[in-house]
């Protein structure tokens, strides 16, 4: 047993994985819900393609926002309380944009939205490595597994409350079992351990960013963003391409969440046997292939086969990839690829509404399965670098 770990009772430390993976399975939730919500709230506000894509670059602009601040934060305050905090804010925050009755009321709720995921998604990170190191095991990957399954949950309960009652009724509903998961998992939630200098110290305050972790980033950022597009768009295509209607246009998502959960529930005994570097190529041409797969056969049992393909694909792309980052960066070059990553998730998919008013859905979301094939293509060049 680590030091770490000796530091909790082996039963508070098992509370406490249970109570972080409710609120990644909340959070999973919480983006299939708003998702699938979107073809409706477009519809219902009269919106182009573009103008939804402007809407949720505020979700972009709102995280980016506060995703720097919030580790100072977590280091201040610990990461157990801003968890909480930004779990009760952004859950809440999900119905904000559902009362908005124009465009700039919508980009303002989305603003909103946006800060406060920015505070959830780096304080329920670091909760989750607090958390590892009370366990003595590594544990994250197993995380972002309950987020893909939250996001499941979520299109299965799409798939029957889309069209079948008010959105917003719908996500009302979504919102109250969240903060009752959130309220469940307060007390149980562990301090962070004092930290202590590794073998690796932090890049000194002023010096460059190592070149490797612009690299490493960037091949990051194209994986997230292929990640982001399936998250954000997949209904929107099964509703505007495929013409599917309803709670239908959940099977896309479905499919892809669901398969993502798949191959992150298994992703370290199959990254131990393939190794870093095929888990990531092999992953990121998978999923180009199936992407390319529900484009070029608009058809709702083809489309849906693909996106259960690029799901799995980019399952562990980004998990190897983070991992990597940890082994061979320290300090601002982890945090600089965590950084550039994310903004591939968040200005994804705005820049694909903005595409996809001139050149259409397909070719638009085609964008994002060459992506996914240029980290397949260049990966190995990069994992040489780092």
């Amino acid at each position: 047993m680590s030091a770490a770990s000796s530091a909790f009772p082996r039963p508070a430390s098992r509370s406490a994985q249970w109570a972080v993976s409710a609120l990644f399975f909340s959070y999973g939730l919480l983006f299939a819900t708003l998702g699938l919500n979107l073809p409706s709230l477009r519809e219902t506000l009269g919106l182009s393609d573009t103008q939804v894509g402007l809407a949720l670059l505020a979700v972009s602009v709102g995280s980016l926002l506060t995703m720097p601040l919030t580790g100072g934060w977590a280091e201040r305050w610990g990461s157990h309380h801003l968890t909480r905090l930004g779990a009760a804010l952004t859950f809440s925050a999900l119905l904000l944009p559902f009362f908005s009755t124009s465009l700039p009321l919508l980009i303002l709720a989305f603003g909103i939205l946006g800060l406060c995921n920015g505070v959830l998604d780096v304080a329920l990170s670091a909760q989750g490595v607090t958390v590892e190191k009370a366990a003595g095991r590594p544990l994250m990957s197993r995380l972002h597994a309950f987020y893909s399954l939250g996001g499941l949950g979520g299109a299965l309960a799409g798939g029957l409350l889309v069209g079948r009652v008010p959105p917003l009724w719908h996500v009302g509903s979504v919102t109250a079992a969240m903060l009752l998961l959130a309220a469940w998992a307060w007390n149980r939630l562990l301090p962070d351990a004092a930290q202590t200098p590794g073998p690796h110290a932090d890049t000194p305050q002023g010096s460059p960013v190592p070149r490797t972790a612009l690299v490493l980033g960037s091949l990051c950022f194209l994986g997230m963003l292929t990640e982001g597009a399936n998250y954000d768009w997949a209904a929107i295509y099964y509703r505007d391409v495929l013409g599917v209607q309803a709670g239908e246009v959940a099977w896309g998502y479905g499919a892809f969440v669901g398969a993502m959960a798949l191959g992150r529930w298994f992703g370290d005994r199959f990254r131990a046997w393939s190794g870093d570097l095929r888990a990531v190529r092999g992953g990121a041409l998978l999923a180009a292939a199936g992407l390319a797969l529900a484009l070029l056969w608009p058809h709702p049992v083809a489309s849906t086969l693909g996106f259960a393909l690029s799901g799995l694909g980019l399952s562990n792309v980004v998990p190897v990839m983070y991992s990597v980052a940890g082994h061979a960066l320290a300090g601002r070059g982890i945090a600089t690829v965590a950084t550039i990553g994310y903004a591939g998730f968040l200005l994804g998919p705005p820049a694909i509404g903005f595409l996809s008013d001139t050149l259409g859905l397909r070719l638009a979301l085609g964008m994002a399965a060459a992506g996914a094939a240029l980290v397949g293509l260049l990966a190995g060049r990069v994992f040489r670098a780092v």
